[in-house]
């Protein structure tokens, strides 16, 4: 059993930075792909980032070269820069971690991007 616990969301003006952290209690931290989603209200849920047990990330192309994702394995820690926030990037965010069929989700955390 996984748990994840995010915070650092907040309001921030568009073309402003937050960094999000996700940290995670439980099981074998390392051996997860970790990832951070985000919810829009009416929207789907959306993969932005995954980084997995290398090191590997992947991004959405809606924040390429804005958002990078990292882990801290000796902290337990997965964290996501985002960097150059559009009103868009308005959501819920959630921390993701997989291992196999075993798939956790945090309670998430609200980022607003609002002049």
């Amino acid at each position: 059993q996984v748990q994840l616990v995010e915070s650092g969301g907040d309001l921030v003006q568009p073309g402003g930075s937050l960094r999000l952290s996700c940290a995670a209690s439980g099981s074998i931290f390392s051996m997860y792909v970790l990832g951070w989603a985000r919810q829009a209200p009416g929207k789907q849920r959306e993969l932005v980032a995954t980084i997995n047990s290398s090191g590997r990330t992947n991004y959405a192309d809606s924040v390429k070269g804005r958002f990078t994702i990292s882990r801290d394995n000796a902290k337990n820690t997965v964290y996501l820069q985002m960097n150059s926030l559009r009103p868009e990037d308005t959501a819920v965010y959630y921390c993701n971690a997989i291992n196999g069929p075993r798939n956790y989700w945090g309670q998430g955390t609200q980022v607003t991007v609002s002049s």
